[in-house]
């Protein structure tokens, strides 16, 4: 029988990585992988963390499982966190999963369970792992337009001429912040018209927020997620604990499906389950366990988001050094999308030939589609990311 498999592509992302790690070059810079690095290209483990760890460690007198759903308690913390209070509560059901991609498969099978025929609107670009999902699951993808090429900013008007074309029953899959490939970002004016144009359509929308604290503040990252899912009848929500708390390995996430119509509660949180029971039973319960600890403890949360605003404020301090290099050595201000863009990432609107010159010359790994990592940066290499752009003639 496996005679039939067939050799599947290579994931881009992870291929760059093991170029990188061939590479000798001590020069050599890592802007592909989706992580966080501080200035010494560590990854840290979060001091709130660590201490829930430990208190954890002192504590817990069981590894028996929890529930199809998860603990009941890091449901309310992440609700809380991502929602606050724009919707009730009776209105949300969820399950801990595997990390936000977890979650993120979790809502595609609930999608498809609920709407066969439904029609996914992507935007282009997006987090590549969303195209391959859907495309594994054989649904159909609809791209609509975000990013401009010419303003490496969102080109927002071909985005609302594509989500016009949305019908009832379609899917509209949106990221709450930090857009991830491209850094570019909705302002509050802008959600509200996609909301009117959801509203308009009968689209369902769904969102993914990954990188909540990462671009504007906590508060500030999910203002979008919350006036969404305020507005409309319906949504769908994958949250990810990897990046603001950075428990990477730890995978943990939550899904949640919101509906106005309370009574219908019952019914998705019993399908939620249920979908965790096919595909992995009972999910991790460690990272989401030091989540709650410390969004429930008054202590670690604080330390927990003094640590995430200077990794927050960090990657701006990065981001605005590289535009002003840029600007030093090209005697342009072409580059000043870099200082707007929120989160790790920013796409630079560049070919696949001036990203492959740049990681044969300088070693500057970044993806084909000129995709970086800015947290992939610190003082010393910024400069030198600056001067293989500007020499790559980007």
């Amino acid at each position: 029988m496996f005679e039939r498999l067939q050799t599947r592509p290579a994931d881009a992302i992870l291929a760059l990585a093991q170029m990188y790690r061939a590479d000798p070059r001590s020069t050599k810079i890592d802007l592909g992988v989706g992580v966080y690095k501080d200035a010494n290209g560590h990854t840290p483990v979060m001091r709130a963390v660590k201490s829930a760890e430990h208190k954890l460690w002192e504590t817990q007198d069981t590894k028996v499982y929890t529930s199809l759903a998860g603990d009941p308690a890091f449901s309310d913390a992440m609700i809380a966190l991502v929602l606050g209070d724009a919707v009730a509560r009776d209105s949300v059901a969820s399950v801990a999963t595997p990390g936000g991609t977890g979650a993120v498969r979790q809502a595609f099978e609930l999608i498809r369970m609920a709407q066969p025929g439904a029609r996914f609107f992507v935007s282009d670009p997006t987090w590549p792992n969303h195209i391959s999902i859907l495309n594994y699951l054989e649904m159909n993808v609809e791209r609509y337009r975000y990013f401009s090429e010419e303003t490496r900013g969102v080109d927002f008007d071909g985005m609302l001429a594509d989500l016009k074309t949305a019908r009832a029953g379609d899917v509209v899959l949106l990221h709450g912040c930090c857009h991830n490939p491209t850094g570019a970002n909705l302002n509050l004016t802008e959600w509200q018209a996609v909301i009117d144009v959801l509203l308009e359509t009968g689209a369902v929308p769904m969102i993914d927020i990954a990188y909540q604290g990462f671009g504007d503040g906590l508060e500030e990252d999910a203002a979008a997620t919350r006036l969404v899912a305020a507005s409309v009848p319906e949504c769908i929500i994958a949250a990810s604990c990897s990046k603001n708390f950075g428990i990477y390995r730890e995978r943990t996430g939550i899904l949640m499906a919101i509906s106005h119509n309370t009574e219908a509660r019952k019914l998705h949180q019993d399908t939620l389950a249920f979908l965790n029971r096919q595909n992995y039973s009972f999910p991790p319960d460690h990272g989401a366990r030091l989540v709650t600890m410390i969004l429930t403890d008054d202590e670690l949360r604080a330390d927990w988001k003094a640590e995430l605003e200077a990794v927050r404020t960090s990657m701006l301090d990065l981001r605005q050094q590289l535009a002003d290099e840029l600007q030093r050595l090209s005697g342009s201000d072409r580059f000043g999308f870099l200082a707007q863009h929120r989160g790790m990432f920013s796409r630079l609107g560049t070919t696949p030939d001036k990203v492959e010159t740049m990681r044969e010359k300088n070693g500057i790994y970044m993806i084909g589609d000129s995709r970086m990592n800015i947290a992939g940066l610190n003082a010393e290499t910024v400069p030198v990311l600056a001067k293989a752009i500007v020499d790559a003639g980007v």
